[in-house]
């Protein structure tokens, strides 16, 4: 009896070292051989360099909060766009805290831009805390702002964001978006100097 236990024994343990070896370290050694030689861009995070110097990914949002730039949606990602923490906040639409926080953001964003309504995607966060983007209405609502901060006409602020709006991939999938970082860098390559 023995006999058969180490006999049906064996090749179940041959198999299960085989295919650790072959899926949990031969097939990502080969993904990551692949993508670094073909996609060595995307494969590094999309990082974008300014004088060698890192300052942020073209795919990953980053938090934005001086008022002389377009800011982003909340993250709900770690303390705020933490990559190693990637998620939403897990509260419902009937949590008090959740509730509070948005009230407490329009309350702060509507005193920037008096008479208008807020965005939606100024109060919330995405699913995933990382999102790059904000709707066109959302990149708008922050025109005077940004123009009255940082003394640039605010139709040449607004002609920016125009230009700046990625319309839907082949005109029907997603939605129009703003990439913020790229928004920001327009900015400042726009002729101001860049703050805080």
């Amino acid at each position: 009896m023995n006999k058969d236990i180490i006999s049906s024994l064996r090749p179940a343990l041959v198999m299960t070292l085989l295919f650790a070896l072959l899926l949990g370290i031969a097939y990502p050694l080969a993904l990551t051989g692949v993508g670094q030689a073909l996609f060595p861009v995307q494969a590094n995070g999309s990082l974008v360099r300014e004088n060698g110097k890192i300052i942020g990914s073209a795919v990953v949002g980053q938090a934005f909060t001086s008022e002389r730039y377009f800011n982003t949606r909340p993250s709900a990602a770690g303390d705020g766009y933490d990559g190693l923490a990637s998620s939403g906040s897990n509260l419902g639409p009937t949590s008090q805290a959740l509730a509070d926080r948005v009230k407490n953001d329009i309350a702060r964003l509507s005193e920037t831009s008096p008479g208008h309504p807020v965005p939606s995607d100024l109060v919330t966060t995405s699913a995933s805390g990382l999102d790059p983007h904000i709707s066109p209405e959302a990149a708008l609502f922050q025109v005077a702002r940004v123009a009255r901060v940082r003394g640039i006409d605010p139709a040449a602020v607004r002609r920016l964001v125009e230009q700046s709006i990625d319309r839907p991939t082949l005109g029907f999938l997603g939605e129009p978006r703003v990439d913020v970082f790229k928004l920001n860098r327009r900015l400042d390559a726009f002729g101001a100097k860049p703050g805080a």
